[in-house]
């Protein structure tokens, strides 16, 4: 049995056609090593492609209970890279941090996560002429690992080369240990502390066939296998 990967449905990038949908480079990454995807929906009749994140109400009780279903059918949680917040998903990462549920934060997702239990969300614009925004590049600049990171323990290397298509960045936060930066300083890779597998990412590994985004998403769904039996 291959273990459900919930994949955070992400609003379509300005100027698109108003749909919510997954990419194809994530899900045939889930895929391709043994996890089968599930597309995770907020629940509120509200017009996500327009209206903006602070516009958005609070879940109500039963939408809450209506996410919970959601995440109930799943072993792994997948949050994507995008362009926009979403305010249900902030309880979607309470909910996932509180019951230890494997998670793979990519991009915004990541952005996401370095958000957690703050009071107002919260990522910044990089400064002009950082290079960290080249979607058509395969690799774009250097990340370094902390060495006593889970991550580094996964990749095994400490140095390497990412692709990167980000105009905004994570800052730091108490919650969250810093465990990889590029060269400029900006923060590259998060993970929650005192958990199984809550890691994010600030590039896009599932657009990667290298050893590094191989390892990352090889043991993301071997601990979602394992959370299948809990």
């Amino acid at each position: 049995m291959k273990p459900v990967i919930g994949i955070i449905g992400r609003v379509e990038y300005p100027g698109g056609t108003g749909k919510i949908a997954v990419n194809e480079s994530v899900r045939r990454k889930v895929v391709r090593h043994g996890g089968n995807p599930l597309c995770i929906l907020c629940p509120q009749d509200v017009d996500y492609t327009n209206e903006k994140y602070e516009d958005q109400k609070e879940l109500t009780e039963e939408e809450k209970e209506m996410v919970i279903k959601q995440i109930s059918l799943c072993d792994g949680i997948l949050m994507p890279g995008g362009f926009k917040f979403l305010r249900c998903e902030r309880f979607i990462l309470d909910y996932i941090v509180e019951n230890d549920i494997p998670t793979l934060g990519i991009c915004l997702g990541m952005q996401l996560i370095s958000n957690y239990k703050k009071e107002e969300i919260w990522n910044e614009k990089n400064p002009e002429g950082f290079n960290h925004s080249s979607p058509d590049v395969d690799y774009v600049h250097y990340v370094t690992l902390d060495k006593n990171s889970k991550l580094y323990s996964i990749i095994g290397k400490e140095r390497f080369m990412v692709n990167s298509r980000h105009n905004y960045h994570a800052l730091p936060t108490e919650y969250c240990e810093i465990v990889a930066v590029s060269d400029d300083n900006i923060v590259e890779a998060i993970e929650i502390k005192d958990k199984t597998f809550q890691i994010g990412v600030q590039w896009h590994p599932e657009d990667l066939e290298d050893e590094q985004a191989n390892k990352l998403f090889d043991r993301f769904i071997e601990e979602a296998k394992k959370n299948m039996v809990k």
